[in-house]
């Protein structure tokens, strides 16, 4: 009798992970072709922000949003079209396989290339959760680095342990 339930449950078990594997696969999937077309979505806003001035953004999301929907609006349009133009200039590939939107936002709050691309590697490099990313981004651990260990980024130098060791600020006694 065990048999059997353990025969229906080897099934079970087998047709459960097939089912993740494919949702986690096509969420991916679909998180990849989202920041594609933000980015070509970017390109587009910022061509046309050029050309016709700054409340463009504020008219193309009135339109968007009776015609497509909420989530066109100016706040997620400039964030959009921020996107392009921070990476515009960069090598997008590993971002768009590595990077979620929700990652890419959180990212777009800050102002240095070598900062976010920093912040890109570390997530790239370990996996990072948005929430992992934006603590990591609240601690500011980037600034926290020696300028050395900076410049070594910025290079594509190889770093050693103690590079990534934040300065310790000493106490100040009286």
């Amino acid at each position: 009798m065990k048999e059997n339930k353990d025969l229906y449950y080897n099934e079970l078990k087998e047709e459960v992970l097939k089912t993740e594997s494919y949702i986690r696969v096509t969420e991916y999937t679909k998180e990849q072709y989202k920041v594609k077309e933000y980015y070509k979505i970017g390109k587009i806003l910022s061509k046309a922000g050029k050309e016709y001035g700054k409340d463009i953004i504020g008219t193309y999301s009135e339109k968007l949003i009776i015609e497509v929907g909420k989530k066109y609006n100016v706040r997620t349009l400039w964030r959009i079209k921020q996107f392009y133009e921070t990476f515009k200039d960069e090598k997008l590939s590993t971002v768009w396989t590595v990077l979620t939107w929700s990652h890419l936002r959180e990212l777009l709050s800050l102002n240095n290339i070598n900062e976010i691309n920093y912040y890109i590697n570390i997530t790239k490099d370990n996996n990072l959760s948005v929430r992992e990313l934006h603590e990591r981004i609240k601690s500011h651990e980037y600034e926290r680095l020696p300028n050395k260990t900076k410049e070594k980024l910025i290079k594509s130098e190889k770093l050693e342990i103690p590079d990534l060791v934040p300065r310790q600020i000493k106490p100040m006694i009286k």
